[in-house]
């Protein structure tokens, strides 16, 4: 039986949830943490973001707010306060709010019918009123950017690459037909300096 129009969209929805979960799995509390290019982004920072972006999205605008307040989100706090953990932020309670933040959005989802309206306040008058669908839609999207993101950080942490563990959507090849289809592309890319 084919997925209604709602349960399409938690299944991608629930895909990047899990795979973001992935790409932290099994690195070290300092590789989580580190800022891999210049801007610093990282890997925990990520989670973190996603986290507090999910429960405004499908929380606060559809008046279900998320039960607990995110201290970097206040008024006086710091730019990018949510794209980096504190000292006094473990891995786990980043997580965990993850993991929390997730039920929460899905359990909104559950409760609303798809033509459900909301104001996003932070939007552009014009570009109110939105409806669930709508968020999902953007939520979808803003978590397959990050875990994009989430993607070339591991990579470049540790080497582990691709989709998902069980389905990383790369070519079954060895480590020497990357370093020389690396290299070929380098020798390709030098031609136009």
């Amino acid at each position: 039986m084919p997925l209604s129009e709602k349960q399409a969209l938690q299944r991608y929805m629930k895909l990047a949830h899990e795979a973001l979960l992935w790409k932290v799995e099994g690195v070290s509390e300092y590789d989580l943490r580190r800022p891999l290019v210049p801007t610093g982004t990282n890997l925990l920072g990520l989670v973190k973001h996603v986290a507090t972006v999910e429960a405004g999205y499908l929380g606060d605008i559809f008046d279900r707010p998320f039960p607990e307040v995110f201290p970097w989100n206040a008024d006086d706090a710091e730019d990018n306060a949510d794209m980096w953990a504190t000292a006094d932020e473990s891995s786990e309670y980043i997580l965990d709010l993850y993991r929390r933040a997730v039920e929460h959005s899905n359990a909104t989802i559950e409760a609303l019918p798809l033509d459900a309206e909301a104001s996003v306040p932070w939007w552009v008058p014009e570009a109110n009123p939105v409806t669930l669908h709508r968020i999902i839609v953007h939520m979808v999207t803003e978590l397959n950017r990050h875990l994009g993101h989430a993607d070339i950080l591991r990579e470049m942490i540790d080497g582990a690459a691709g989709m998902r563990s069980d389905a990383t959507n790369l070519p079954p090849v060895d480590e020497q037909w990357w370093a020389e289809y690396r290299a070929r592309l380098e020798q390709t890319a030098r031609r136009f300096q």
